[in-house]
């Protein structure tokens, strides 16, 4: 049979005064040639493990899809920052879905998305609920996944109260990969995010839910460690509850074994309904974001490509496609054939190893500059790691800092498109421009005279010079362009 035509890129306990303990298997600091290179036998092992996870590596999340299953309903928690509401489809966060699946709906859907997206790499239970709590569903739904796609890894996001319960039967289901969430390590703190928990059949309320919290999530986090299974430790920044806490938190997690911290921002809005929305508790802004996830780097592995992803997300992290697949419209019989992913994920290694060289080039002749000089550059893509989405249609900027130490991801930001049915809209337009505010250079496939005009007003340079362009080969040209030696390539910037 031959190969189907795919392109890659394109498409779209412990006690809370308890001394840290001596992990088994640290996460963090080892290399970052996890997403560069591999230079020996540790970074080998879990470079297999993480290269096809789009959560756990940034490299990833260029190539491959997530899929979450909305099969947990029920948790044991209550979060000050959290309505776990449903049909909202326009909404980007943590806890909403717009259908509860059963366990076998799951499968079929999962099957049909399957079939379709070859880049989709790894099945995840992320609520509405938890899945720990929820844990009969959770079960049913990882069998009959693992039974039809045993290549697929599961994978899924808990809160950690009930964590401890479930690691010896998660570690038998080949669960490798586990993110909780973790706010505070100080009940003090806790009970300002968390009015209460259920726990043993009872309700606990303030500090002694917290405590309660807090314990679990440690020894949850411990036995992973201990089982090797990684995990990835999500952090809700709550601007004057937890931000300056969450210093704290990241030593807790690191001397525990956490492989990755994942510090994301408070999404409270009136319209969410949640406690903080309606009591006006505010949002950080970008820059405190990136401040806090500065003073973290050098510990645990930071994560900055997150996409606050919802309980039903389907696709790459900057592209969701949920609504493609409406259960209403999948087929009660699907035929699934592994012949797509798997021709994809050749592609990919052959992809792959262009980009590894491409960006150790890149960052090389940066590095090798000497300079002073930093940049700020926003991009437009669609995956692939290349600069392959039009300035009209994109949705999501991702933003990188350059400097004398490389070219890093440092986050992202959400952007309404600019182009509605072929219109340019202005009012999208300022969006975008408050969106840039500190970006030097932005770069996309294409843009038109008229955007680029306004983003030169607002003091950022636009080009589409290295359209579908190996993303850090063109940012490294820009910087040498802007701070050293001539360029390979034309900018078509004004320096």
């Amino acid at each position: 049979m031959s190969e189907p035509e795919i392109k890659v890129g394109m498409t779209s306990s412990a006690p809370f005064d308890r001394a840290p303990m001596a992990p088994a298997m640290r996460g963090g600091r080892a290399s970052s040639s996890y997403d560069l290179s591999v230079t020996d036998d540790i970074d080998a092992r879990i470079w297999e493990r993480i290269k096809d996870h789009p959560c756990f590596s940034e490299q990833a999340h260029h190539y491959f899809a997530r899929m979450h299953v909305a099969v947990a309903p029920a948790c044991n928690i209550q979060c000050n920052y959290c309505n776990r509401k449903y049909d909202c489809t326009n909404e980007s966060r943590p806890g909403v879905a717009s259908v509860k699946l059963t366990p076998d709906q799951a499968l079929r859907k999962v099957l049909a998305v399957a079939s379709k997206v070859p880049e989709l790499s790894v099945i995840g239970i992320a609520g509405p609920g938890d899945a720990c709590y929820d844990w009969k569903k959770t079960v049913a739904t990882f069998e009959g996944v693992a039974r039809e796609i045993p290549d697929i890894k599961l994978c899924i996001s808990t809160n950690g109260l009930a964590l401890p319960d479930h690691v010896d039967e998660l570690a038998d289901m080949n669960v490798d990969h586990v993110t909780i969430t973790i706010n505070m390590v100080d009940p003090e703190v806790g009970a300002k995010i968390y009015p209460w928990i259920l726990h043993g059949h009872r309700r606990y309320t303030g500090i002694e839910g917290a405590r309660i919290l807090h314990e679990r999530q440690m020894l949850g986090l411990e036995m992973l460690t201990e089982r090797g299974i990684l995990t990835k430790i999500n952090s809700v920044m709550i601007p004057g509850v937890n931000d300056t806490h969450l210093v704290e938190v990241n030593r807790w997690i690191r001397d525990r074994g956490a492989f990755m911290h994942n510090v994301v921002p408070l999404i409270s809005k009136p319209s969410h309904g949640t406690y903080y929305g309606l009591t006006g508790q505010r949002c950080p802004e970008p820059f405190e974001l990136m401040a806090l996830q500065d003073c973290l780097d050098g510990n645990v592995k930071l994560m900055r490509h997150c996409q606050q992803c919802r309980a039903d997300a389907i696709g790459l992290l900057g592209g969701d496609r949920e609504r493609e697949f409406a259960l209403d419209q999948i087929s009660t019989k699907v035929d699934y054939d592994a012949n797509m992913r798997e021709a994809y994920r050749k592609l990919v290694e052959h992809e792959r190893e262009d980009q590894f060289a491409a960006k150790l080039d890149a960052n090389k002749a940066v590095e090798s500059l000497g300079s002073s000089g930093t940049l700020a550059v926003a991009v437009a893509t669609k995956g692939g790691g290349r600069i392959n989405e039009h300035f009209g249609q994109v949705r999501e900027l991702q933003l990188y800092a350059v400097s004398r130490k490389g070219i890093n991801l440092v986050g992202h930001r959400k952007v309404l498109p600019y182009c509605l049915g072929g219109v340019g809209e202005e009012s999208a337009l300022d969006q975008i421009i408050v969106a840039l505010d500190g970006i030097d250079i932005l770069l996309s496939a294409k843009i038109g005279d008229g955007p680029k005009k306004r983003l030169a007003k607002a003091g950022v340079r636009a080009a589409d010079a290295f359209a579908y362009a190996y993303i850090e080969t063109a940012i490294g040209a820009l910087y040498i362009a802007e701070f050293g030696r001539k360029p390979s390539m034309p900018t078509a910037l004004p320096l």
